[in-house]
Formats: C-alpha cells, structure tokens, sequence
C-alpha cells in the first residue's frame, strides 16, 4: 500500500491537553472563578487565594462572599478601618493575611487600583509569596506561571513517585510543575490541577480510574498511589498550657484586650491571661490575674492545636465593682462580643466561661491584693509561631 494510503496514528495528547479537556467537563463552580469565556476578575483571583492559604474552599467560600458584599472593589477594602477587617476575618486563622490584605489592599489603591499582571511584581506586594504570586499571575493574567500549591504538589510527587517528601523536593517539584505547563491556557491549566488535586488524586483514595493523566502516573504504574507523596518525619508537638481570665464589672461588661499587631494571633482580640507554655503551674494562676476579684476555676479547660504546638487553656471567671480599665484593656457589653476580632481560640473561651458561669460551681482563687484595676501587662505567647 502507498504510503500516502496509510491510515495516519493521531497523535498522542499531552498531559496538559488530555487534562484541559477533562477540566472543560469537570471543572469546578467557584464563586470567585470566572465564567466559561470571560476575563478574571484580579481583585476576586487575589482575595480568594489570600482567603484560601491554609484552609479549604469550604472554610474560605462564607468569608469570600461577606468580603465581596461589604468591600465589593479594592478600593473600597484599602479604604476600610483594619479593625472592620480583622473582625471579618475573625475565625479564619494566620491572622497576619488580614494585615497583609489591607495593606496590599492599599498599596494597589496607590499604585492607581491596578494589579501587577507579571508574577515578579506581585511578589513585591504584602503577603503575596511565590505560590499565590503565580496563581494570580495564571488565573487573573493568563501570564506564564506554575503555581504549586498542596494540591499540585501531591499530583506531581505521584506522577514522579518522587522518593523524598514534599518539603524536602520543593525546587525539583516547581521544575516539574514548570515543564508541564502548557504555552496557553496558563490560567486554566493552573486550576485544572487544582482541580484534579481536590477531586480526584486526592490523599487519600484517589480515584485512578477517572484521573487523566493515569498513563503518565509512576505511582499508579507501580501499583501504590496513596504511598506518595512520602511522609516527612513529624517532630512531637508540645503541649503549651496557660490561663485566661473572664472578668464582668457591675454593668456586666467583659473585659478584653487587643493582642500586639504583629505575631501569634496580632491584632486579635483576646481574654486577659498569662503566656502559654509547657511549664506552666496553674497553682500559680494567680500572678497572671487582671485585677482584685473572687476568681473561680470553671469546670473542663479550651483546647487549640497550632502549627507547631496544642494548647489547653484554663479558665476562671470574676466579678469586679471597679470599672476601671488601663494599659490596653477594655469592657466589651457581651451584646457586642460578635463584633470583636476574636480569634478561634478565644472564641472557644468565651464561650467556655458564657456557659459555665452560672451553672457551675468551679473552685476558689484566692483573692488578689491589690487596687482593683485591670493589669496593664501583656502576656502573649512568643510571636514566632504561626496560627493553625
């Protein structure tokens, strides 16, 4: 047979073609993603990865959608109040990205309410690093990036069956990344993965059968996928222990501080207490107490993992005549406790003491010496640990 007669092999797909046409069936309704056939809206690409870094589409998707109502343009979040903003975010953790939003927020509204579409000029910008640099230079540009996120970084580590940890093979996880993505379709590619990462080669159980880019998986050829990516070695984490004190005045105020604005939890507001630590005596409760009152311990105690260490919390519960507050401190009517930036922690002790106040009989602190007046110290836990 001529060779001109011979029926012609169709060419083999790549793995970004054979996963953009999976994704254009497959891909996900978000509510900040643009609709099939129109332009990103950067400042809904932006604030969406800011909302999502350390957390899931589930936990960020309310908060979004109160963002975009309230501060609906960049403009309009530069020119809020920080205070209005950390109450927003109150519950979402890191809470240095609600800092970091606001100023960034600001420094677009300076630089004329233009985003910078190159993945380098974005990366100047308060809290915005590599990965969330290059998602918004994909998703809001179509400019040429490879963003990793966990999701990415798990499909590449099977497709590689990469022998090291995540940690450990960053730089050879972002070169891969890099050699998959496509020359187009930059900004889709970027969220099939992520796509394709929270759906179906998921941690645990991923579904194999429907992944399509199973030809091109060493860990699916081998047999094991849910062995990768490999597990680091993970250090103890330490158990931090402390106290916070739940103080009304005579109009049944509650009193609060605001915690420094940079480290653990800045800005937030919080119980007055002591520091949190591994060798903390709660025998010793009393040095850390606000002011002069008839403190009791409540029943049960706040529990809070971290990052890098898991907190239990004591609480004790006041009443003071003097209404004086100093250094920081201030009453807070409870009616308005759903305004305040707490965090999540904090949120857990209030309503600790909210429901054991009353019902519960606790046991006796002995009372403070002293004039009454609420303690103008701080005691925060070091600022070199992050937030969970």
């Amino acid at each position: 047979m001529p060779a001109s007669l011979k029926p012609r092999r169709a060419k083999k797909k790549s793995p970004a073609e054979r996963l953009l046409a999976w994704w254009d069936i497959h891909r996900r309704d978000l509510p900040w993603r643009a609709a099939r056939g129109e332009a990103a809206d950067p400042y809904a690409v932006w604030l969406s990865e800011i909302l999502l870094q350390q957390t899931t589409v589930a936990a960020a998707t309310p908060y979004f959608h109160r963002f975009m109502a309230r501060w609906p343009r960049v403009t309009d979040l530069a020119a809020a109040p920080i205070e209005e903003i950390m109450q927003a975010f109150a519950g979402l953790g890191y809470y240095s990205r609600a800092r970091n939003l606001h100023a960034c927020a600001r420094e677009i509204v300076r630089r004329g309410g233009v985003f910078p579409q190159d993945e380098a000029s974005l990366r100047k910008l308060p809290g915005i690093g590599a990965y969330t640099s290059a998602a918004i230079a994909a998703i809001a540009f179509n400019a040429k990036a490879s963003p990793v996120d966990g999701n990415i970084a798990r499909i590449i580590a099977r497709l590689r069956a990469l022998p090291r940890p995540i940690a450990e093979a960053k730089s050879e996880i972002t070169a891969i990344a890099a050699g998959l993505t496509p020359a187009d379709r930059l900004g889709d590619f970027a969220q099939a993965m992520m796509d394709l990462g929270a759906t179906i080669c998921t941690p645990r159980s991923p579904n194999c059968g429907a992944c399509p880019l199973q030809a091109d998986c060493a860990a699916f050829a081998g047999g094991e996928p849910e062995a990768f990516p490999r597990k680091a070695v993970k250090a103890a984490r330490p158990l931090r222990k402390g106290v916070a004190f739940f103080l009304r005045d005579a109009d049944n105020r509650i009193l609060m501080r605001t915690r420094p604005p940079k480290g653990l939890l800045g800005g937030t507001v919080e119980l007055p207490g002591s520091a949190w630590s591994t060798d903390f005596d709660l025998a010793g409760a009393v040095v850390h107490a606000p002011c002069r009152a008839e403190w009791r311990l409540l029943p049960g105690a706040v529990e809070q993992v971290f990052t890098h260490f898991a907190l239990q919390l004591a609480i004790y519960s006041g009443r003071t005549r003097d209404s004086a507050a100093e250094g920081g401190c201030y009453w807070v009517a409870e009616a308005d406790l759903g305004k305040l930036a707490l965090s999540g922690v904090m949120a857990k002790a209030v309503a600790h003491a909210l429901r054991h106040e009353k019902n519960e009989p606790g046991s006796s602190l002995p009372t403070i010496a002293g004039e009454g007046r609420a303690n103008t110290r701080r005691h925060a836990p070091s600022a070199k640990t992050r937030s969970a």
